[in-house]
């Protein structure tokens, strides 16, 4: 694995794909640094599985052109299978076999030698952790599981870029946690091209994310810059039970600063206050002195940013 930070590792320019007077993609422009776990967002039916086909070649565009590492993945070619992995959003194995078995079928398919196949197969199921169930049937592993042998076999041939369409949204909690853990791991060593209409599994593993809606593009930005541009600038107080009674008066003591728009006591949680500022600088020097200031002590002093979903909420509107 391992990436060339050189140049993008997935590029496209002007790609296109119209099914009937359908448009699926609208002239996607795309650049993924390389190294980056890139996440790739949008309702159902955005156009995030189109994209991904016609990256990897397993479909044509009606118009535009897409690269892999420098290769040229929309018209046939040979060498471009091996700058990438792949995983389905529905990966199908044979269920009869075990995961030794398999990945050597992925190995051989991928031409890899004996010597070859055997120490990559040893990496992967130590990376993905099924080492221990190397020898039992596909058949009765659990979604986790499944998804788990799908990036192994996706990683197999040592690509630098690994897709992953939708990879954990049929998995129950401790299965989205086993390969978004796994995805974590692979920042910095190959570029990871993640689909998911989950907002909050791209939030937690992404670095940057891309915006796709009815089949067009409407942002690529960097996760914590979409966070802060769309920043409310509400800072959540929580009191020490002790001081609810002094709740009254802090409240008019920050109504009364300059640097605050609007105070909002808790009407269910006594101990909670919300503060919306003007003045993030000005908020940020003032406000533990003036909290200090009417013998107030907190348990919780929190800045609200918003979330991805919340983001995109605003964005596709």
């Amino acid at each position: 694995m391992g990436a060339n930070m050189n140049q993008p590792a997935i590029l496209c320019e002007k790609l296109s794909k119209q099914y009937g007077e359908v448009c699926a993609l609208d002239g996607l422009d795309l650049a993924v640094p390389a190294g980056s776990v890139f996440g790739f967002l949008g309702r159902n039916g955005a156009g995030k599985t189109t994209t991904i086909r016609l990256l990897t070649g397993l479909a044509r565009p009606t118009s535009g052109t897409a690269w892999i590492q420098g290769v040229e993945t929309t018209r046939t070619d040979s060498a471009a299978r091996t700058t990438f992995g792949y995983l389905p959003q529905d990966p199908a194995f044979y269920n009869w076999m075990t995961p030794l078995e398999y990945l050597d079928y992925v190995g051989r398919i991928f031409d890899l030698d004996g010597k070859t196949r055997k120490q990559r197969i040893d990496e992967v199921l130590a990376l993905v952790d099924l080492a221990d169930a190397a020898k039992r049937r596909i058949g009765g592993f659990s979604g986790g599981m499944g998804q788990r042998l799908g990036i192994a076999q996706a990683l197999l041939h040592r690509p630098p870029v690994l897709f992953l369409d939708e990879p954990t949204s049929a998995l129950d909690p401790a299965g989205r946690y086993e390969v978004l853990e796994l995805i974590s791991q692979l920042r910095g060593e190959v570029t990871v091209f993640l689909s998911s209409h989950i907002l909050a599994d791209v939030e937690r593993v992404c670095d940057t994310v891309g915006i796709i809606h009815k089949g067009k593009l409407l942002l690529v930005a960097d996760r914590d810059e979409l966070l802060a541009r769309y920043a409310t600038n509400v800072i959540a107080l929580t009191l020490d039970r002790p001081c609810v009674a002094l709740r009254p008066s802090l409240v008019g003591a920050l109504e009364q600063a300059e640097w605050v728009t609007a105070v909002t006591a808790d009407t269910i949680d006594e101990t909670a206050v919300r503060v919306t500022v003007a003045n993030p600088d000005q908020a940020k020097q003032q406000i533990l002195p003036l909290v200090l200031a009417q013998g107030v002590i907190l348990t919780r002093y929190e800045w609200i940013r918003p979330s991805l979903e919340e983001v995109f909420l605003q964005m596709s509107e």
